[in-house]
């Protein structure tokens, strides 16, 4: 059941997804060369407790995820675990997946980030990807089609030469990390939704340099290429509104 919120609920994952991306802002400024995964992960967790947030994702899932965020590099899809060897090198794009409970609500976004200077085909798919997202954005609002948002952003990926994930997708956001609906990054068959005025959603292509196939790693956690090629991320947290949608994890 997709569940629309009601004004008070927004007004807090408003607060919330604010101050969500005032800490991945912090975070992104401690990508780079030479830093371990494992001291992003403890200055996310920080920030999260010092701003009155709980960290959404740690204890999640089975076996329970053991970090406050997801760092995923290069070939790594999403639900990269943090490590203390696990180091940045330059030339690494880096995927930080952060949710947040504020005010008894949640929000969950994603970023790429580049650590010193990367190569013009992860400069391309970062890009590309980003851009996907705002694209697939445009089409969030009243009365429209969830296919409308899957279609746009598949295409955008398709014109610049990547795939769309397809095992992984977005999703409903809000009382609970993963909420109905299930939210495509490509164009499917099937029922289709539309969308209503106060439904929350959790926007996040995942793009492949290579194919869209991909697969679980041995931690039973990490998802990579299949093809061991490049892979990037971008996912907002919206509220569907008539004539569009506000996106509540910018500042």
């Amino acid at each position: 059941m997709i569940i629309t919120k009601t004004e008070k609920e927004i007004e807090a994952m408003r607060a919330g997804g604010k101050i969500l991306a005032g800490i991945m802002a912090e975070i992104g400024r401690n990508i780079v060369p030479g830093q371990n995964t494992h001291t992003i992960d403890q200055l996310a967790r920080k920030l999260v407790f010092d701003n009155g947030g709980i960290p959404i994702f740690e204890g999640y899932g089975t076996p329970p995820f053991p970090s406050s965020v997801c760092v995923s590099i290069n070939s790594e899809v999403v639900h990269g675990i943090p490590r203390r060897d696990r180091i940045i090198q330059d030339g690494d794009i880096v995927k930080i997946d952060i949710g947040m409970k504020w005010g008894g609500m949640i929000t969950d976004m994603a970023r790429t980030f580049e650590a010193g200077k990367v190569s013009p085909t992860a400069r391309k798919l970062v890009n590309a990807t980003r851009e996907s997202l705002d694209k697939g954005i445009e089409e969030i609002k009243a009365g429209a089609k969830l296919s409308q948002y899957s279609i746009a952003v598949d295409s955008y990926v398709r014109s610049h030469g990547f795939s769309t994930v397809r095992e992984l997708v977005g999703h409903g956001v809000g009382r609970e990390l993963h909420e109905d609906p299930q939210i495509l990054n490509y164009k499917a068959k099937g029922k289709d939704i539309i969308l209503k005025e106060g439904m929350t959603l959790a926007l996040e292509p995942m793009i492949n340099e290579g194919t869209h196939y991909i697969k679980l790693m041995s931690d039973g956690w990490t998802y990579a290429t299949k093809d061991g090629k490049l892979s990037a991320h971008f996912e907002d947290t919206v509220v569907v509104k008539k004539g569009g949608c506000e996106i509540i994890t910018r500042i």
